[in-house]
């Protein structure tokens, strides 16, 4: 078994809450972390992104018209706009062109809205990174359990861009909040170089681990593409000789499930795991797997309650869950923590 600050505690699969419990309230909004601690997750993941003013707030992408109500004000219709980020164009709007003041007038929606329900859209404010810091720490003091923080950076090379550095400004929080410096406390990104910096100024910190997030097979890391070398494919990543160079800075490798149990075209269920998870293990990094959902539209169709895509099947969900737990996997994220909480739970005790 990987010995790291991520490795399975007392046995179990550690739980991860996917944005909060996401499949219940709108993503990254401060009562849906506060709604995965209740139920039982052991690190909540906020994905990070900056103001014009640089603090971190948390939203899945820099564009937030589908995660607010930034369309319907009419305040903000001049600041739609085009952006080329990470190879990709992108309209909308963007956290970028809005200061933290101007955000907070903003109020969070349901991002799938054919999917899961829209009963709490225009109650919630968009949080920031102290904030969100904040709740793991009274919620940890309160409920006598440390509560690990594993945030993501989005784009990194994209803020750079712009003059904003999302790294410093995670190293600033580290400085600031006591909590960070010794909870749990992960640091994700999809890009390379940045968690090869953010190893030099936090590696002395025992409870920080970093995590080198896998990409699809044709993709590589956005910071090697712009370098001007040869980038480095996320597959290439993946093999023995790519993974022995992760964990030169990293402590663990996030995959999709997929990379671990493919999907069986002819049973329609889940096929043999790979060995991506042996090769981890022996090059010394643990695997979170991404992201394990309740809704039959993200579970292996054979496994699915019926024909309804928004339909919730926690029977799916187990047998998902199931087969994770039992190819080696050290941490699972996943929409529903409590769903999952229970599962890791009734599967290893």
């Amino acid at each position: 078994m990987v010995v790291s600050p991520i490795a399975r505690v007392s046995g179990k699969v550690l739980v991860i809450a996917h944005r909060g419990a996401s499949a219940l309230l709108p993503e990254h909004t401060l009562v849906a972390y506060a709604r995965a601690i209740e139920d039982g997750a052991d690190l909540i993941e906020p994905d990070l992104v900056m103001t014009r003013d640089g603090v971190l707030v948390a939203r899945h992408e820099g564009e937030i018209s589908a995660s607010t109500d930034v369309s319907s004000r009419a305040e903000f219709h001049a600041r739609r706009t085009s952006k080329l980020i990470d190879g990709v164009l992108v309209e909308g709007w963007f956290c970028e062109d809005f200061t933290l003041a101007e955000l907070r007038t903003l109020r969070c929606r349901e991002p799938l809205p054919d999917m899961r329900s829209r009963a709490h859209d225009g109650l919630h404010a968009i949080p920031t990174f102290d904030e969100i810091v904040e709740l793991a720490a009274r919620e940890s003091q309160r409920r006598g359990r440390m509560i690990g923080i594993i945030p993501e950076i989005k784009n990194s090379t994209w803020f750079h861009s712009i003059d904003l550095d999302p790294e410093r400004a995670l190293i600033a929080a580290v400085q600031r909040h006591d909590y960070l410096r010794h909870a749990p406390f992960g640091i994700q990104s999809f890009e390379v170089g940045n968690l090869r910096e953010l190893r030099s100024s936090l590696g002395s910190f025992a409870n920080i681990f970093l995590v080198q997030l896998i990409g699809s097979d044709d993709a590589a890391p956005f910071d090697q593409v712009t370098a001007g070398s040869e980038p480095q494919p996320y597959t290439t990543m993946i093999a023995p000789s790519g993974l022995a160079a992760v964990r030169e800075y990293a402590d663990a490798v996030a995959v999709n499930r997929r990379r671990i149990r493919p999907l069986d075209p002819v049973s329609g269920g889940l096929a043999a795991e790979t060995t991506i998870i042996a090769d981890a293990h022996a090059a010394g990094l643990a695997v979170h797997a991404w992201t394990l959902r309740p809704e039959n539209a993200w579970l292996p169709p054979a496994w699915r309650c019926g024909d309804d895509p928004a339909k919730r099947c926690e029977s799916g969900f187990l047998r998902e869950m199931r087969a994770l737990i039992d190819a080696g996997v050290d941490a699972i994220f996943s929409d529903d923590p409590g769903l999952a909480r229970r599962a890791v739970d009734a599967l290893i005790d």
